[in-house]
């Protein structure tokens, strides 16, 4: 039993016209695919059909498609009255709202009416693909079909096999989607499947972070943005998305893993959906917004040096060279004894452990001592941290010095691993993770995260970036500190860097 996803006269069928439904249309019927629409509410198909008239005429009015071929798009495009106008299609493509129970019931209706090879496809971002199909009286034949919100714009789509999921119907799918001009990745049935997954350990460990008082909303979002090269910080991005669409997925995705601590949600974030901080549509969420625009505070000017000599630790021999080749730079002067003089400020670089931890460990007055993040964001925003004894005198000291270049710097508090180092982190972790349990190949792992979430570097990626010794190192340090399981290593993870192996690398 198979579908032919390749062939010509190739007819699927969508059951839904909002904007998941509508723009899965569209880059169907553009990409060659004709196309039966169907949504129980008939002026809603209308609207769809309208608007992907309007934004297939755009793009040829734009030059990136011929008019002929916008016209012939909307010309593979059938509006429906009645489900039953999908029996002759070779592959249906549910994309109702996200209820369990209303797909169902959608998927019973559409089991009474395909032929029992054509394949049912869900486009669910967050629920059991198993668990929907479990409803079915072929539950082989169905599986997932995850778009990116807009459709026409984000090129990836997560192929999600069940566990009754018969791999030639994951086959179909991906030829579908490379029919349809996207980047389809395979991944087994998971909570999150791949892409929710790995965004967690960015905007919900950012979230923690902040509720420590390590640093605010804005601080976060400039270090992630400018020194670890994210296109929007995380309190943007939690904004745009809007909290009473990530916070729910977020604690569906932690309670489907039974509380899987890397995880866990915050509350800051419950209380803030439950206060209507929502985030860009509200016009207030973690920045506030007016007519539209986000208002940021401004950042304010970093003191001036005050020409004070600088020790720096030698026991990271990378980070010391690092950095003192930054505080050259920047006219400082060195302290080159073998200890810190008197009066000498005193910066430390450690991988993974907060200031605290690394003044008492190497025996440093930690009153005149900060940590620089020589990992993350040397040459583009400079993170400096404080521990709780640092005096505002020295703290204003290696805030001027570090920014005499023109640099950026930002003071954070007390915190292992920086922010930069922790997040990073917690990315490549989780993406270890899901290679370990065998839910994508590490190559579509990366690809999916880059496409889906615009991030700079896939999980992987920047594990090597960052180097996966480091990585483990950083992770080590904060499963220490906290105790607190969510940052153990995956085993993924820890055999490679032990290894000395590249994390892309399989077992035979």
């Amino acid at each position: 039993m198979s579908v032919d996803a390749n062939k010509d006269d190739l007819l699927i069928g969508v059951s839904g016209a909002g904007a998941m439904g509508r723009g899965i249309v569209q880059v169907a019927a553009a990409g060659g695919v004709n196309v039966r629409l169907f949504d129980i509410n008939a002026d809603q198909c209308k609207e769809a059909v309208d608007f992907i008239g309007k934004m297939l005429g755009r793009a040829a009015d734009k030059g990136r498609m011929a008019q002929e071929d916008a016209d012939a798009a909307m010309g593979r495009i059938e509006v429906v009255a009645d489900v039953k106008e999908f029996a002759p299609c070779d592959i249906v493509i549910e994309a109702a709202t996200e209820n369990l129970e209303i797909k169902k019931k959608i998927f019973a209706q559409l089991e009474e009416v395909v032929r029992d090879d054509a394949i049912i496809a869900t486009n669910t971002s967050s629920l059991s693909v198993t668990t929907i199909a479990s409803a079915c009286k072929r539950p082989q034949r169905v599986a997932g079909f995850h778009f990116f919100n807009p459709v026409p714009l984000m090129r990836l789509v997560e192929v999600i096999e069940g566990v009754l999921t018969e791999e030639w119907v994951g086959d179909a799918l991906m030829i579908l989607g490379k029919r349809m001009t996207r980047e389809p990745v395979r991944v087994k049935d998971a909570p999150g499947f791949l892409v929710n997954q790995v965004g967690r350990g960015y905007n919900i460990e950012s979230q923690h972070i902040q509720h420590e008082c390590v640093a605010d909303y804005v601080d976060i979002d400039r270090i992630l943005r400018d020194a670890a090269g994210f296109r929007m910080g995380p309190f943007e991005l939690l904004d745009l998305t809007a909290l009473d669409v990530t916070h729910p997925a977020t604690e569906l995705i932690y309670n489907q893993f039974y509380q899987e601590p890397r995880y866990r949600p915050s509350s800051v974030m419950r209380a803030r959906l439950e206060a209507g901080m929502l985030g860009r549509k509200v016009g207030r969420g973690y920045y506030v917004y007016e007519d539209g625009k986000q208002i940021v505070p401004d950042e304010a000017s970093a003191p001036s040096y005050d020409g004070r000599p600088v020790w720096i630790s030698k026991v990271e021999a990378e980070g010391h060279n690092k950095l003192a080749e930054i505080v050259r730079a920047c006219d400082g002067k060195l302290d080159t004894g073998d200890t810190p003089g008197a009066d000498s400020l005193i910066l430390v670089t450690p991988i993974g452990e907060d200031i605290s931890t690394t003044a008492a460990a190497q025996g440093l007055d930690p009153a005149r001592t900060l940590g620089v993040d020589t990992l993350v964001g040397l040459a583009t925003r400079r993170t400096v941290m404080t521990n709780p004894a640092t005096e505002a005198e020295y703290r204003n000291a290696a805030h001027g010095l570090l920014s005499n270049d023109g640099v950026p710097a930002t003071v954070i508090r007390d915190c292992p691993g920086f922010i930069g180092q922790r997040i990073i982190s917690m990315i490549c972790n989780i993406g270890c993770q899901i290679a370990q349990f065998g839910t994508a190949t590490p190559e579509d792992i990366d690809k999916a995260v880059v496409l889906g979430l615009n991030y700079p570097n896939g999980p992987l990626k920047f594990g090597e970036v960052l180097g996966a010794s480091n990585v483990l190192r950083i992770l080590d340090a904060l499963y220490r500190f906290y105790g607190d399981p969510r940052y153990r290593p995956s085993p993924w993870l820890r055999r490679r860097a032990m290894l000395g192996l590249s994390l892309f690398k399989t077992e035979i």
